[in-house]
């Protein structure tokens, strides 16, 4: 899922792959998007983008003389799950391209696509930011965690500090991936309470003997929680990369892959918080770890005998895998309406044989036929069984 590093590199990216291109026409959005239409045309018009946290804001800005006279245009996008910005023949879309600007004459035409294969991703007119979420934790440090440690009685906080980390009203651009990995350089459990983790850091002042060059290496050495979550997402924002870079497919992601230290790495375990988002972490998960909580631990690919199992998911049942239909030919009947002990074959009600199941007995005792044989002790078969999966 798209984090604040991944909105800052999408916004990066649009200014300066749009920089210099001149936009024409309406903004057209595919059939099958629900997202509401951009009542938006210009013979000519400029695109750049801004993010902060987890959101990315688009405007449309008209040139001077362009027709019809159209004031600028602002779109808030959310990335949901897959989300992402690319520029493309517009003769060659990528599929799932849900919104597309098109570039105007002369000139080979280009479309800024808004892609979002799993269409959990929005845009919102009018181009405010989100008034419940909080300062972004890359842009606006400062404002942060003043909001941070001003709100510690906030009932977020009760809760386990790897949930509290999800809370954008707070942690404006943390996601997953962040968190584990923000956790685990600080080794500190992520269901130890939040304000346990947080109220140390507002008795944390560095000495008024310390010139500012040592302050900011002391910083550097040792970053609390807070300065971290500035720190770890700036990290990710200096890689690159990861569908914005200038190599293609697994390659563009090979740095950021080679940058995680937790996030899914071999050797550390899961567990599922309340919200039901997997957490990675090393060690002992701490006081708040859900009761009944099975921690999984990530083997290597040399010891494992099937595919990872990246989620706790249901005990294969020891009923058999395969589905168990009903006997054609026979009438369906279920434990209470047929007594127990008693087969197929005992049914007073079943008819005698006839001469064509005589010819088919001469068969099987010739060889050339056998027919499936119902035992007197078998329990009656249920119309359908599936073990679970």
């Amino acid at each position: 899922m798209p984090e604040g590093p991944e909105l800052h590199l999408a916004s990066h990216f649009v200014n300066q792959a749009c920089r210099g291109l001149v936009f024409g026409g309406h903004v057209e959005k595919s059939p099958v998007s629900r997202n509401p239409e951009v009542p938006f045309e210009s013979s000519a018009y400029y695109i750049s983008a801004s993010a902060r946290g987890k959101e990315l804001r688009l405007t449309l800005s008209p040139l001077p003389g362009a027709q019809p006279l159209q004031e600028p245009l602002a779109l808030i996008f959310h990335f949901g799950m897959s989300g992402s910005f690319q520029l493309a023949p517009s003769n060659a879309l990528p599929p799932h391209a849900h919104l597309r600007f098109y570039t105007a004459p002369p000139g080979p035409q280009l479309a800024l696509c808004f892609v979002d294969i799993r269409r959990f991703g929005h845009w919102d007119l009018g181009g405010e930011w989100q008034p419940g979420r909080g300062p972004c934790v890359l842009l606006e440090y400062e404002q942060f965690r003043k909001n941070v440690l001003q709100n510690l009685a906030d009932k977020v906080f009760d809760r386990p500090i790897c949930e509290a980390l999800l809370d954008q009203r707070f942690f404006n651009g943390i996601g997953n991936y962040l968190r584990a990995e923000i956790l685990y350089r600080l080794r500190i459990p992520p269901f130890e309470k939040a304000r346990t983790v947080l109220e140390a850091l507002k008795q944390h002042r560095p000495s008024p003997e310390l010139t500012l060059s040592q302050k900011i290496k002391a910083k550097l050495q040792n970053p609390d929680l807070l300065e971290l979550c500035h720190l770890v997402p700036k990290e990710v924002v200096q890689l690159g990369g990861k569908g914005y870079g200038q190599k293609s497919g697994k390659e563009d992601f090979a740095a950021f892959r080679a940058w995680l230290q937790c996030y899914g790495m071999v050797g550390m375990s899961s567990l599922r918080d309340r919200h039901g988002r997997t957490i990675w972490f090393q060690g002992d998960p701490g006081p708040l770890a859900p009761k009944g909580g099975k921690s999984h631990q990530k083997k290597s690919k040399g010891t494992q005998r099937g595919p990872e199992r990246m989620e706790d998911t249901p005990p294969p049942s020891k009923t058999s895998s395969r589905t168990r239909m009903p006997w054609k030919g026979l009438p369906e009947q279920t434990t209470a309406q047929q007594p127990e002990g008693t087969s197929f074959q005992q049914d007073p009600k079943v008819p005698p044989v006839t001469e064509t199941g005589k010819r088919m007995e001469r068969l099987a005792n010739s060889g050339c036929w056998r027919p499936q044989k119902i035992k007197t002790d078998t329990p009656p078969l249920e119309p359908e069984e599936i073990s679970a999966s």
